[in-house]
C-alpha cells in the first residue's frame, strides 16, 4: 500500500476536493463510501472500488484488515493516510478510518415502467432519500427514479442513510417523471393526505409505481394528475401527515404484506 504524508500531494488535493464538494463529485462521476459497513456492502454487491483509503490508525483494525486484503487480491489501489490527513476526508466522527472512492453508476433511464418502482418528485432531505432507498431494497423494489430537483442520490449523507441499499437498486437520476407516468405499463399510486382511498384498500398484489413528493409540498399537481390513483395512510392524532420516508415504508411493506398474504 502506498503511503501519502503530504497535504500538498496532488492525489490528496483531488480527494479533499471530492470529499467537500457535491459539484466536484457530480462532475467527476465519483463519490466516497465512508465506513466499514458501506465498504463491505460495495465489495459484496458491486465489486472492486476505484480507490481504497485507510487511516494509519485503522489499517490493522480487525474489521478493516479483511477488506484491505480483498482489495489487494482484486489488485485494487490502496492508500494509507496519516490520521490527521484522513480526518479531512471523512464526515464520520469517531468512526473506523476506511473510505472507498467509487464511480457512480451511469444507468440509462428506461422508456417505460413495467415493474414495481419508486418515483421521487423533488425530494430534498438526504436522510429521507437514504431511508426510502433502504426500505425499497428491503421490500424487493429494484428501480428508483429521481426527478431533476431531487437531492443527489450518491452524496455521502444519502449513502450513509441507505446503509448499502444503493448497491441493490437501479437508481435513475434526472428522470422526466411526467414522461414516465404517461408511458407507464403499471398503475401509479401517489400518496396524498387528501385522498379518500386508504392504502390498505388498494390492490397491491400487482406491480405498482409509488409516487412520493417533496417533504413540505408533496407531489406536484401536474404529476398528481397523471397518477392512476391517490391513496392516503390513515393515522390518529393532530399530526397532519407522516414524514415521507415513514410513508414510503408503510406503502412498500403493505405491498409486501398483500403479496405474501
Amino acid at each position: 500500500m502506498k503511503l501519502i504524508t503530504s497535504r500538498d500531494n496532488p492525489l490528496y488535493k483531488e480527494l479533499k476536493h471530492l470529499a467537500s464538494s457535491s459539484q466536484a463529485r457530480r462532475k467527476a462521476g465519483r463519490t466516497l463510501l465512508d465506513g466499514v459497513h458501506l465498504c463491505q456492502a460495495y465489495l459484496q454487491h458491486a465489486g472492486k472500488p476505484s480507490l481504497c483509503l485507510v487511516s494509519e490508525g485503522s489499517q490493522h483494525h480487525p474489521e478493516v484488515e479483511p477488506i484491505l486484503e480483498k482489495c489487494e487480491q482484486q489488485h485494487g489501489r490502496c492508500i494509507v493516510l496519516p490520521d490527521a490527513l484522513y480526518q479531512h476526508l471523512s464526515q464520520v466522527e469517531n468512526g473506523i478510518g476506511l473510505l472507498f472512492v467509487i464511480d457512480t453508476p451511469q444507468v440509462a433511464i428506461p422508456y417505460k415502467i413495467t415493474e414495481s418502482s419508486v418515483l421521487l418528485d423533488n425530494l430534498q432531505d438526504p436522510g429521507n432519500l437514504g431511508s426510502i432507498l433502504r426500505s425499497a431494497a428491503a421490500a424487493g423494489i429494484k428501480n428508483v427514479f429521481c426527478s431533476k430537483g431531487t437531492v443527489f442520490a450518491w452524496s455521502p449523507k444519502v449513502l450513509r442513510a441507505g446503509m448499502g441499499a444503493h448497491f441493490l437498486l437501479n437508481i435513475f437520476e434526472n428522470a422526466d417523471l411526467a414522461f414516465l407516468l404517461e408511458s407507464a405499463r403499471i398503475p401509479i399510486l401517489a400518496t396524498s393526505s387528501h385522498a379518500t382511498t386508504r392504502i390498505y384498500d388498494a390492490d397491491l398484489t400487482q406491480p405498482v409505481g409509488w409516487l412520493l413528493g417533496h417533504e413540505g409540498q408533496g407531489v406536484s399537481d401536474e404529476l398528481l394528475a397523471l397518477a392512476t390513483q391517490q391513496v392516503a395512510i390513515p393515522h390518529y392524532g393532530a399530526i397532519e401527515s407522516l414524514n415521507v420516508a415513514a410513508s414510503a415504508a408503510v406503502c412498500f411493506f403493505e405491498q409486501v404484506r398483500q403479496r405474501e398474504g
